[in-house]
């Protein structure tokens, strides 16, 4: 749930009507001495908007993703209600908790945005789309000239299945974005295996990911191609069990 965007379905009053919750931009970086950014949420909709923004520290443990509440960060305001047509600046603001001064790796927040159901003076019964979305922050450390991950690769066939697991781990003091991951194998024939986002790998973490490519077609050579942090790139990727 962390990187995309989130619909739920609400049973409310009203014929079916779609949120008009916007937020731009979808990430953030707050540099290693600025205090303070933002986004802005807007309502494209008919009807009223009400969200909530609240701030979460991010974290890879045992090659999962966990959001723990955070003061870190703070979403000013929390809580907004638009008008249709109307737009909010949240400021998200760094504090003096925020303990990542003295460190020499980027840190990481999540904002999560969610649209907050709105009572409706109609009395037909209905559904209503709200909507949540989940932002990544990364705030860059003081002191520290170059951020920047430092990836390793390897990629495992899954017993009795079409499929490998391709772990990534990073020793680098900043994160990986991982996307548009392909496969050219030895004849240049070209396999898309995820064509949007694959998942972030942060700094001192462990990721992976099961994908949808037969050991059979790794077996024949080639090279893997992913967009690194918005960069296409040919990582070197160890390839394990691949002996039968």
């Amino acid at each position: 749930m962390y990187y995309g965007l989130i619909s739920g379905l609400l049973l409310f009053s009203g014929a079916v009507r779609a949120s008009g919750l916007q937020v731009s931009p979808i990430s953030l970086t707050l540099q290693a001495r600025q205090n303070a950014s933002g986004l802005t949420l807007s309502n494209s909709g008919n009807n009223v908007v009400n969200a909530q923004v609240r701030v979460y520290h991010w974290s890879q443990n045992n090659m999962r993703d966990e959001l723990e509440s955070s003061r870190g960060l703070l979403a000013s305001p929390p809580m907004i209600r638009l008008n249709p047509g109307e737009q909010q600046l949240i400021r998200i603001i760094r504090t003096k908790t925020q303990s990542q001064d003295v460190a020499a790796v980027e840190d990481a927040f999540r904002l999560l945005i969610n649209e907050l159901p709105v009572k409706s003076d109609d009395k037909k019964t209905g559904l209503q789309f709200v909507l949540s979305y989940s932002l990544p922050v990364f705030v860059q450390p003081k002191g520290t000239k170059k951020i920047g991950p430092k990836l390793q690769w390897s990629a495992q066939t899954q017993p009795n299945t079409d499929q490998i697991k391709l772990k990534v781990s990073n020793s680098g003091n900043g994160h990986a974005q991982l996307a548009a991951l392909s496969f050219v194998d030895s004849n240049n024939n070209l396999t898309e295996i995820n064509k949007g986002l694959l998942g972030y790998v942060l700094p001192g973490s462990t990721m992976h990911w099961v994908l949808k490519i037969s050991p059979a077609t790794l077996k024949k050579g080639g090279k893997f191609k992913v967009l690194m942090n918005g960069t296409q790139t040919i990582p070197d990727i160890t390839l394990e069990n691949f002996t039968h």
